[in-house]
């Protein structure tokens, strides 16, 4: 061999991208951003959380202490439209709640007695008075908003200016706005406790001058005195008693009858007759008279006479005294007798006498009884029981009737519930009946509005619509782009012994194929090119070689 041409057949990729042309250059260029640009969207958006509400509707300056804490935090927040709320990453959003309300945050905007303390030079009495009542305003509404079920308040206070004359000075008086939590309500004992607190904190107040209303603007607190609302106000708390026993006597009967009958296939209604009149009598009862040794003595008088004694009709000196009979001396009850004589010098002799007169006490009892308010006079039940469903083996489902046995039991169970009572004439009525079928209409959603779907969109759409676009761009500028050079390298793979050997007595081998049939006499154009190729080979074979060698790389020849 005279010469050998060594051609590379792995170039580097800055070779592989100075063999491209313009075009193709500007391809592959426009593919590598868009991909990368592409994996950054992805990867942020994939990393980026759902947002949430954090707390909203916030005075200015508890706001901006908030923000203040979060930036600390190193938390990123942003604002809903027209800064209503501040929005945080919704799985933080609870603990940023309880991290918060740690530090005191957010504070109440509702001024209390604290706005005393800023008490300006030359304030007049008339603000200093304005400014306690708005402090003692806002320390009752603090008071308030404590409550559970209690979103917001306002408390007005009206607090006339107090006089020297008694007689013409006004009460003061209250109104409170309150705005429940969303399916929160304030029974009675707390709309009283709210009262009783108003009242109480404001000299002079009585109870019916407080008003409580929501923020529709009904009246929830209800006078104490019979002014306004009180006979309505009475004839609502009867009822609400009403339904609160026929509740009680409901559920009662359910409980007891559905592990038997089974859930759903019981229904049951009582009606109950209170009575809530007030009545009172008083009763005053005397015993028969006992017997002298068993009795009480009161008071014992007792006069006796002795014998030979003046008579005191005869004896005495003449005149109205001696006329007179002699008093009853009154004795004490186990004292001793005391003796009367009337006598005188010139008095008669009469026989013995003694008077006994004795009072004994006499047995009485003095009853007052009270009636009671809401005492049951009549129950009223009725219970319908739903058939035996069964199912046989077959899958068939068989509705029975119950018998007349198993009616009587449920019937005695439910007076053993209500308190049946003969007396007051109470009612109970078991009826057995097939239960109609409920008719569940259901709505068919088609699956692309369903939540669940919805939510797996939201989820997957971000890496799926990354992945899509990245494989566009690989399959669509990148790989097109990467065409060329794989060729090359796959025909520079081809070569034996990686080289190229341009040698002038090397006769290509070339597979055997049926010539065609052509005159030899006279040498074809293809003949001539490929003899002329030969005589360059064995004249110049170094410049064969650099021929190929540019033919390997995609060059042009010079």
């Amino acid at each position: 061999m005279q010469d050998v041409a060594t051609i590379p057949v792995n170039p580097s990729i800055s070779q592989r991208f100075a063999n491209m042309d313009q075009s193709q250059r500007m391809k592959f260029a426009l593919g590598v951003i868009l991909f990368v640009a592409i994996a950054v969207v992805g990867l942020v958006m994939g990393r980026q959380s759902e947002w949430r509400v954090l707390y909203s509707n916030l005075a200015d300056k508890d706001g901006g202490a908030v923000i203040a804490q979060l930036s600390t935090m190193n938390v990123p927040y942003k604002y809903t439209e027209g800064g209503g709320a501040i929005m945080v990453p919704a799985d933080r959003v609870h603990d940023l709640r309880l991290k918060l309300a740690s530090m005191g945050l957010p504070k109440t905007s509702i001024g209390g007695f604290e706005m005393m303390e800023a008490n300006r030079f030359g304030m007049t009495q008339f603000q200093e008075r304005l400014t306690f009542q708005r402090g003692l305003e806002g320390e009752l509404t603090r008071s308030i908003m404590a409550l559970s079920s209690v979103q917001s308040a306002r408390v007005h206070l009206a607090l006339p200016n107090q006089n020297g004359f008694f007689r013409e000075q006004q009460k003061p008086s209250a109104s409170v706005m309150l705005s429940l939590y969303p399916g929160r309500l304030l029974d009675r004992t707390q709309l009283a406790g709210i009262v009783h607190l108003v009242a109480s904190s404001v000299p002079d107040m009585s109870v019916a001058a407080v008003s409580v209303l929501d923020d529709s603007g009904k009246l929830l607190s209800q006078p104490v005195d019979g002014s306004f609302g009180g006979a309505m106000g009475a004839q609502a708390e009867q009822m609400q008693q009403i339904q609160q026993i026929e509740q009680l006597y409901a559920r009662r009967i359910l409980e007891i009858l559905e592990p038997i009958v089974g859930k759903n296939n019981v229904r049951a209604q009582v009606t109950a007759d209170l009575d809530f009149s007030q009545s009172e009598y008083t009763t005053e009862t005397h015993k028969p008279n006992n017997t002298p040794d068993s009795a009480v003595i009161r008071s014992k008088q007792m006069v006796e006479t002795g014998p030979g004694s003046e008579d005191p009709a005869i004896a005495g000196v003449p005149g109205a005294t001696t006329n007179q009979q002699p008093n009853n001396a009154a004795a004490p009850i186990n004292g001793a007798a005391q003796v009367v004589t009337a006598g005188g010098t010139n008095g008669a002799i009469s026989p013995g006498k003694r008077e006994s007169i004795v009072n004994y006490e006499i047995d009485k009892t003095i009853k007052t009884v009270k009636g009671a308010t809401g005492s049951v006079k009549r129950i009223s039940a009725g219970v319908v029981v739903n058939n035996v469903v069964t199912t046989d083996a077959k899958g068939k489902t068989v509705s029975t009737a119950l018998t007349q046995e198993q009616i009587d039991k449920i019937t005695a169970l439910v007076r053993e519930t209500v308190g049946f009572s003969t007396d007051r004439g109470d009612t109970v009525n078991v009826v057995n009946a097939e239960f109609a079928p409920e008719k569940v209409e259901v709505v068919e959603v088609p699956f692309w509005r369903q939540p669940e779907f919805l939510e797996l969109v939201r989820t997957l759409g971000w890496p799926l619509g990354t992945l899509g676009m990245a494989m566009l761009v690989w399959f669509g500028v990148i790989r097109p782009a990467l065409k060329p050079m794989s060729k090359t390298a796959r025909v520079a793979q081809d070569e034996p012994e990686n080289q190229l050997d341009a040698i002038e007595a090397d006769q290509p081998e070339r597979p055997q194929l049926a010539a065609p049939q052509i005159d030899n006499s006279q040498p074809t154009p293809a003949q001539l090119r490929l003899e002329d190729a030969r005589k360059l080979t064995r004249d110049n074979p170094a410049a064969v070689a650099n021929i190929v060698k540019a033919w390997i790389n995609g060059e042009v020849p010079a």
